[in-house]
């Protein structure tokens, strides 16, 4: 049995990585209360704090491994919920460099759910620990410090939409920041007097499009479960075409620098119709639309370097997006939520709260070989800002080699999926005898030169 660290814990908003973070927290505070804007509990449908659940969200391998070691038996219970299980290597049609990659199942599996079903099953497993309180439709207005302001002792809320709602404060030992990209932690810092805190990132100019669909006539899927469709320098557009929770289907295209997809029926067809999955068109002209097209743009990537800061107070750690939110298509940041939920829960198995600098550094520690490795494949784009050293450029190049090989050997396949699921550290795919085989199968392939008409 797990010691109690401490009486109270809050969790700033009840999204996934808010989700992660209470199951991490449970077993060593005695009351987890949970504070977010939106409702809640039994809410099927995206929220208004989370415009990014409209669109395909994703788990990668490690991210299902540890969801499933912080809730167990969350992946059969989602099954059982009608959610499809794929494999990262196997039921997933990944088209690299547009050509279709070899698949090989591998064991890199995870389960397919609309982000709101996601949300959904979590939150469930959440109120079913029994110290959780949830306390919804609450804006988050401030913190609360001792008199030194060394450590955070609590947070200001008020009713979210009541005008004349009085203020009050929620006292806690521990308060865990889970807000997403629009933490205000940086700005309650500099109150405080700390340091501000160092902010990096890649303009994309990413715009992604996503729409709903009961499949008609024409099935593109056979026994896969995914197609995706990954940018490249040439064809600077991609997508994600799957098979998700209650026998539908969800597309989600992209551009970047300002490619986006058109919002209305037929200009967003005709952007689907370039992609070099000609299936994918051709399945949704021939499906019922199940909604209206919606577009989200995110203009750059996004990283806190709070490990970089000499001070902080103690009483407040921040994890996922309010860290980093990566570029999406990717979909790496729910997996990193994940991963730094189970570094939360080891600091506290010591018998304490973690220190905040600790924490900001194991944080740093799970997000950096993600945030090396997709930060490197954005500046691929010739357009994309950013310092291309020599190194960086070796690396490209024998990541466009990687790719190519991919076309030939399925094993080669099942190890780059690896790495992108973040199973494997990047480094796994340069071993001396993992790149003779990539040399092997990468010879020199025509690359068209515009998009398909």
């Amino acid at each position: 049995m797990d010691k109690l660290v401490g009486e109270r814990v809050v969790v700033l908003g009840g999204s996934v990585s808010g989700m992660y973070a209470a199951a991490a927290l449970s077993p060593f505070y005695r009351d987890v209360v949970i504070i977010d804007r939106d409702e809640l509990i039994g809410v099927r449908e995206a929220r208004r704090g989370a415009p990014q659940a409209r669109h395909i969200n994703g788990l990668l391998a490690a991210g299902a491994r540890a969801q499933e070691e912080l809730f167990p038996e969350i992946t059969a219970q989602m099954i059982t919920a009608g959610c499809p299980q794929t494999d990262l290597s196997g039921t997933v049609r990944w088209y690299f460099l547009g050509k279709r990659a070899k698949q090989v199942r591998a064991g890199l599996t995870n389960v397919a759910a609309r982000r709101p079903i996601m949300e959904l099953h979590l939150r469930e497993r959440v109120q079913a620990l029994g110290n959780v309180t949830f306390m919804e439709q609450f804006d988050i207005t401030g913190v609360v410090s001792n008199a030194d302001k060394t450590r955070i002792t609590g947070v200001k809320v008020s009713k979210h939409g009541d005008e004349g709602a009085s203020e009050e404060i929620v006292s806690a030992d521990l308060i865990v920041d889970c807000t997403g990209r629009g933490s205000r932690s940086p700005v309650w810092l500099e109150e405080l007097g700390y340091e501000r805190v160092a902010e990096e990132g890649t303009k994309m100019g990413l715009g992604y499009a996503t729409r709903h669909y009961k499949l008609g006539s024409v099935d593109p899927f056979g026994t896969d479960h995914s197609i995706v469709c990954v940018a490249n320098p040439v064809v600077p557009r991609g997508c994600i075409f799957t098979k998700t929770d209650g026998g539908t289907v969800e597309l989600t295209t992209y551009g970047i620098l300002g490619d986006h997809p058109p919002v209305d029926p037929e200009g967003f067809n005709a952007f689907v119709k370039t992609l070099v999955a000609p299936e994918v068109h051709e399945a949704i002209v021939a499906a019922e639309p199940l909604n209206d097209v919606v577009l989200f743009r995110f203009p750059t990537t996004m990283r806190r370097r709070y490990e970089r800061l000499t001070k902080l107070p103690e009483g407040l750690l921040i994890m996922g997006d309010a860290v980093c939110t990566p570029n999406p298509v990717f979909a790496q940041a729910q997996t990193l939520a994940a991963l730094q939920a189970l570094r939360l829960r080891d600091a506290l198995r010591t018998g304490s709260a973690p220190k905040a600098v600790d924490f900001a550094a194991a944080v740093s520690a799970v997000i950096d070989p993600a945030w090396e490795m997709t930060e490197s494949i954005n500046l691929s784009f010739p357009d994309v800002e950013g310092h291309r050293s020599l190194k960086l450029k070796m690396l490209l190049a024998y990541m466009k080699r990687v790719q190519m090989a991919t076309h030939h050997d399925a094993s080669i396949t099942e190890a780059f999926m690896r790495s992108a699921g973040l199973v494997d550290p990047i480094h796994a795919l340069m071993t001396p005898s993992f790149m003779r085989k990539v040399f092997k199968n990468s010879r020199p392939e025509p690359e068209s030169s515009s998009l398909r008409a």
